[in-house]
């Protein structure tokens, strides 16, 4: 065979082979019942992002495991899957995963948790609504009536990124009889106390709802951490309790937030740890306090004997997480997925 012939032939082939790893995506409305009554207003119908994989237009018999994946604080489902521009582009980085070899296809979803406070920490109060039955119920059951999908935990895998990470775990360790596999990125969240900071305290209790779009980033993390977990009905117009009120710290409500950090509670939950098929998580060294804790969880886990994949690397809290996802969490769901 003629060389110049040969090459230009593995070149069209390699761009073949490029173009048959892009799969599509769509952005669609759920609406959810548990999300219905919040009472900060946010509205019951979410944007959810859907990544199609390649063969799924063209191999109508075929059916795919579907991977939920949780965004982070601040961010949504837009940022992530390029529907503008963002740090991370995470059709790029599935497609590219695929044309390496390192993962197989499958569906891909995330929900829109951007709410009033920028971040529904995937919980459930009064305020914000029931978001961990929006997550684990309402939305997966959804996908399954709407898309080929292998409609069983088994092929149903969690994971995500800080906040993201936060609910990969609070939701990955409450309902094993959803998922099969969980993988959380640097997730946040599981140790510490309550901000109580006097000076910020003061401001935040001067805040109206219409205020809050203009929030630095510690205010709008505290009034996010105190609707998900000390929701005030009587307590309008943001329907939550701060961690200290008049310059004075509030023992009962700080103990409510801390009730909620991860490692304070993952012992009630080992049982359903158990129950799931494989586990991992990672955080980067200069991930600070992000990185200390999930060495801790770690620990813990070990101490139960519960098998799972950890590592520490060189990184911080955004700067390699695309890679992440394309050589360790999506061959991670490969694996342990049925496909």
């Amino acid at each position: 065979m003629n060389q110049t012939y040969l090459i230009a032939l593995l070149i069209s082939l390699s761009n073949y082979a490029a173009i048959a790893q892009e799969g599509s995506k769509e952005r669609i409305k759920v609406y959810s019942k548990a999300l219905e009554g919040n009472l900060i207003g946010d509205p019951a119908e979410r944007d959810v992002t859907v990544y199609l994989p390649p063969s799924y237009q063209s191999n109508p018999d075929r059916r795919y495991p579907v991977l939920y994946m949780l965004h982070g604080f601040t961010d949504t489902d837009s940022q992530w899957f390029g529907w503008e521009d963002h740090w991370i582009n995470l059709q790029t980085v599935i497609e590219q995963s695929l044309a390496e070899g390192l993962s197989k296809e499958m569906i891909v979803v995330m929900p829109n948790a951007y709410n009033r406070f920028k971040g529904s920490m995937y919980a459930s109060s009064a305020t914000i609504g029931d978001w961990e039955t929006f997550v684990t119920k309402e939305l997966v059951g959804h996908i399954d009536a709407n898309y080929r999908t292998l409609a069983d935990k088994r092929s149903r895998g969690l994971a995500g990124h800080s906040m993201g990470g936060y609910g990969t775990l609070r939701l990955g360790m409450k309902y094993p009889d959803v998922y099969a596999s969980i993988y959380a990125l640097s997730p946040c969240c599981m140790d510490g106390g309550a901000n109580t900071n006097a000076e910020l305290m003061s401001r935040l209790e001067a805040y109206a709802p219409e205020q809050l779009d203009a929030a630095n980033f510690f205010e709008i993390a505290a009034f996010a951490t105190s609707a998900a977990f000390a929701p005030n009905p009587q307590n309008p117009p943001l329907y939550l309790d701060l961690p200290a009120k008049n310059g004075e710290p509030r023992q009962d409500v700080i103990n409510k937030i801390i009730a909620n950090r991860t490692l304070n509670y993952v012992d009630q939950y080992i049982l359903n740890l158990k129950k799931l098929k494989a586990i991992a998580l990672d955080a980067g060294l200069q991930d600070r306090g992000i990185s200390e804790a999930s060495k801790r969880l770690h620990e813990i886990l070990e101490a139960y004997q519960i098998p799972h994949f950890y590592e520490s690397y060189e990184g911080d809290h955004l700067n390699r997480i695309a890679e992440r996802i394309q050589t360790k969490a999506l061959p991670f769901f490969s694996e342990n997925l049925i496909f």
